[in-house]
């Protein structure tokens, strides 16, 4: 039990010389101040069991904890102390002693002394000044309502204690009681209790004071947000708890619990592939412990609705009737031989091996030759649902393979997206306008493709969103393009090119006649009976108007005619129109396009040439002409570094072959050549016009004509040999179109041929030569 001793009065007379000196640790002691305290060693013990037997007076002294051992008294210990009166003691079965003592008045150690088994030292007492003057009164006014504040908002204050440090009068022991209440390290209550000056403990205390009173309203305000939010949660969280009871009191069910039902259901249904039903799976299991108002539970919802919304195993039955499918493709489309030809071959294919992977098509063409249309027509023909992707301009690969959830609006690529539209897992999937594909700092779309249109890996493409790998091996992917340059050889290799290189004049006037009239005939609100087109008018808009490897611009020339005859028939002025040669100049102004070539190439140095260009094959004139002067050779026309080497090749091998050519020697001596190609603000380049420069430059020396209607195209060597070159049938077709009547072709190009149509083959005559002298004698006249 407690030893109970009667107080001692007058403590502050007490002035001992020599004290028994107990350090603290992780605590401090200020003049009449109580403090607990727990001794365990056995010297501080000992020692406090000596001092109950005398005036129970002992010295409390800061420790400084250093590190290093074997530390003098004079270094661990703190040069000032508090002398204590033991108010009560009490000691434990284990040997421990628990005092309660109180702070009687500051000392000063002067030095330690020997002879006990505790430390002792010889003190001096410190006296505490009471003066008080105007600053002091001001300080303590301050000091207190400060305390009043921090014992307001601290939870472990009495609200007493504040009145009580307003009742003190002593300025240094309210400094010492708010010094001892307050927050603060052993460190920061000794540095005040080593302040002897009343003022400066005070303003001290003060600047303590006002930091731990900015800590406990900063405090006070993060726990009234917290309690607000907690409250806020707590309040929403009964309130569904009585719903969910009032819905289950009258039979009906959470929508949550609902919710998860149908997906729980929908993943049973599906018979998703193992992983993406794990991943389903998982999901739905973080999905049940969500709370639907938070963010993630609809992100999570969403990535079950794609799962379960993609047609894992959902395919639509091939029309495998070939004669069928032939007659589709030849309603939809005229002409375009090679295209049906590979669709009818891949759907009898199909009809031997069923598991057969679905081809990668690649549609190359001018514009206007029908190559997206006809991807529709395939997917009619074989049955299957139909998804057009336009790839002109994407720059982003996350449009190709989607973006990672880890994105706010994250959504799968455009190929999920499509199949999910289609509804089965084997649609004709169009990629048009494939090289046009661009590039920049978010990816390359092109390089993502490279999975999709490889049926040797495409069985698992894996989709960032989704982060499973889909099937893609059944679809029939078909890509288009204007040019294969622009393409990566990568993505090409992967691709079977099919090229759509334009229609001949017949096969224009029958698709006209077939198609395009009867759709803006519909499109202008007429009847068949109230707007007749000729063949010959037809015929007429063709040569006359449009000059084009595709249909485009004959397209909207018929749709100019019907406006015109749209309007007379509404204003009353014709019940019905026939459009012939006579009247089309009535509503598509004067003939456009005159037939030049007769005209151009009526003296010498004038040669007519066959190019390439992304819109189909195109004519090309090019003149030369001489004057005085001395090896100068000059070319004009926007010309390519390639077509310039042409030009100085053929002048080369003139000047070598001048005598077998019937040229003087010295012709180049005494003159400057100017080789010109008209159309000088379009881009020309490339070695093809390497014979028609040659003959050019032949004919305007030796002052001999070039055959009428008479057309050539080929690249030359220093040598005089002939070399094979591209394009061969846009050229024939673009010949034809211009009224040529006589083609000159290298030799090699002669399997070329086969792609021309018979009727064309039958229309111009074909020369195939592999050396120049050839080609002079057959282009010039005698």
């Amino acid at each position: 039990m407690p030893e109970q001793q009667p107080p001692v009065e007058h403590i502050d007379e007490v002035k001992p010389g020599i004290l028994p000196i107990l350090p603290l640790f992780d605590a401090a002691l200020f003049p009449k101040m109580v403090l607990p305290l727990v001794v365990m060693q056995g010297e501080s013990v000992k020692l406090v069991d000596e001092a109950m037997a005398s005036d129970r007076l002992i010295g409390l002294v800061v420790s400084k904890k250093l590190a290093k051992e074997n530390a003098s008294p004079e270094e661990d210990l703190y040069g000032i102390g508090t002398s204590a009166l033991i108010l009560k003691m009490a000691k434990t079965q284990d040997n421990r002693a628990q005092l309660l003592v109180q702070g009687v008045s500051r000392f000063k150690i002067l030095e330690f002394m020997d002879g006990k088994p505790y430390l002792q030292a010889r003190v001096e007492m410190i006296p505490e000044s009471e003066t008080k003057d105007t600053e002091t009164e001001a300080l303590m006014s301050n000091l207190v309502n400060l305390f009043m504040r921090i014992a307001e908002l601290s939870p472990g204050l009495p609200p007493e204690i504040g009145a009580m440090a307003k009742s003190i009068q002593e300025p240094g022991t309210l400094a010492d009681m708010v010094a001892s209440t307050i927050n603060s390290t052993p460190e920061e209550k000794q540095r005040i209790l080593e302040l002897i000056d009343i003022n400066e403990r005070l303003k001290e205390i003060t600047r303590m004071a006002n930091h731990q009173l900015e800590i406990l309203e900063l405090g006070n305000k993060i726990q009234t947000q917290v309690k607000g939010d907690i409250d806020k949660t707590q309040r929403e969280y009964y309130l569904r708890q009585q719903l969910k009871a009032i819905r289950e009191e009258l039979g009906e069910k959470d929508d949550t619990s609902v919710e998860l039902e149908d997906y729980r259901k929908k993943i049973a249904e599906k018979n998703l592939p193992e992983e993406a039903k794990k991943e389903a799976e998982r999901e739905l299991n973080r999905l049940s412990r969500m709370h639907p108002s938070s963010a993630e539970y609809t992100v999570a919802s969403t990535y079950l609705d794609w799962l379960t919304a993609l047609p894992w195993h959902d395919s639509t039955p091939d029309n495998l009737d070939i004669k069928k499918a032939r007659k589709v493709l030849d309603d939809d489309h005229f002409g375009l031989e090679k295209a049906k030809k590979r669709i009818i071959e891949y759907l009898a294919v199909r009809k031997l091996k069923p598991d057969s992977k679905g081809p990668i098509l690649c549609f190359v063409g001018p514009p206007g030759t029908g190559k997206t249309s006809l991807g529709n027509s395939i997917a009619r023909a074989l049955g299957r649902q139909f998804h057009r992707i336009s790839l002109g301009g994407v720059r982003d690969e996350a449009e190709i393979r989607g973006h990672r959830r880890t994105y706010v609006g994250a959504l799968p690529g455009r190929i999920i997206q499509g199949i999910r539209r289609a509804g089965s897992n084997n649609p004709v999937f169009m990629l048009d306008e494939i090289d046009k594909v661009g590039s920049d700092f978010r990816g390359d779309p092109s390089s993502a493709l490279l999975e999709v249109l490889d049926p040797e890996q495409n069985f698992s493409f894996s989709d960032h969103y989704l982060d499973v790998p889909f099937d893609l091996s059944k679809v029939m992917f078909i890509t288009t393009a204007n040019v294969l340059d622009t393409i990566p050889p990568a993505l090409r290799d992967r691709m079977e090119v099919l090229s759509l290189l334009g229609y001949t004049e017949d096969e224009k006037i029958k698709i006209a006649n077939r198609y395009l009239i009867p759709r803006q005939r519909k499109a202008h609100g007429l009847k068949a009976d109230q707007i007749i087109f000729t063949t010959g008018v037809i015929r007429h808009i063709i040569s006359g108007y449009t000059r084009e490897a595709g249909l485009r611009n004959l397209e909207r020339e018929i749709a100019s005619v019907c406006r015109g005859v749209a309007s007379k028939i509404a204003e009353g002025d014709a019940a019905s129109v026939t459009i012939n040669i006579n009247n089309i100049a009535k509503y598509l102004g004067p003939i456009k396009l005159m037939p030049e070539t007769r005209v151009r190439v009526s003296t010498p140095g004038v040669v007519i040439g066959l190019a390439w260009t992304p819109n189909g094959g195109d004519i090309l004139f090019i003149e030369a002409t001489a004057m005085k002067g001395s090896k100068n050779l000059t070319l004009t026309g926007q010309l390519g570094d390639v077509m310039k080497e042409s030009a100085t090749a053929a002048m080369s091998f003139i000047r070598a072959n001048a005598t077998a050519m019937g040229i003087p020697e010295d012709f180049y001596e005494k003159h400057d050549i100017h080789l010109h190609i008209p159309a000088g603000a379009i881009p020309k380049d490339g070695p093809s016009a390497g014979v028609t420069m040659l003959t050019a430059l032949t004919s305007l020396l030796t002052g001999r004509l070039v055959h009428k209607d008479l057309a050539m195209t080929g690249e030359i060597t220093l040598r005089g040999q002939v070399l094979p070159v591209g394009g061969i049938k846009e050229k024939v077709l673009a010949a034809h179109r211009a009224g040529i009547k006589t083609i000159i072709l290298p030799k090699w190009n002669e399997k070329d041929l086969d792609e021309i149509p018979k009727k064309i083959q039958k229309e111009i005559q074909f020369h195939f030569v592999d050396k120049m002298l050839d080609v002079i004698k057959l282009a010039l006249e005698k």
